[in-house]
């Protein structure tokens, strides 16, 4: 996967070129998952990465499935009544980002296409990758 700056997505832009990642430490994951009556939640809506300079990189996607790259803090958690709620936690294992809590970023490459902006973003440590995408609008995460 090759690095370069993305194509812009038409809604929601560019948002941020995350080789700022690189040489930093990721300190801490957080994750939003939507919860519903007893259903076990899938993957995450949204995380957050903290690295060692205490700035949070969220990923998520977006309304047109874009893959979403921004630096923000994480929000609070917030309840839709009767269709569930969304909760944001710091994250331990559940995500494959967790296998690389205390390890340096090494590389980062993303995927884009010219129409719809950023679909993957792969983050390269020294143990392995994590690999961000977005399909059917939802947020994948893979170990590689």
């Amino acid at each position: 996967m090759e690095s370069q700056r993305v194509s812009e997505c038409p809604l929601h832009g560019g948002g941020v070129c995350p080789d700022h990642l690189v040489g930093r430490r990721l300190e801490r994951v957080v994750g939003s998952w939507h919860l519903y009556g007893s259903d076990v939640p899938s993957g995450p809506l949204d995380v957050w990465l903290i690295d060692s300079e205490a700035v949070a990189t969220h990923i998520t996607t977006g309304s047109d499935w874009c893959l979403i790259v921004e630096t923000s803090d994480p929000y609070d958690g917030y309840d839709m009544a009767e269709s569930g709620r969304v909760v944001v936690a710091s994250i331990s294992d559940e995500t494959p980002f967790a296998d690389h809590l205390g390890e340096t970023v090494r590389a980062v490459g993303e995927e884009s296409d010219p129409d719809s902006g950023r679909l993957a973003l792969e983050i390269t440590f020294d143990s392995g990758s994590v690999r961000c995408e977005t399909w059917s609008g939802d947020l994948r995460l893979f170990s590689k």
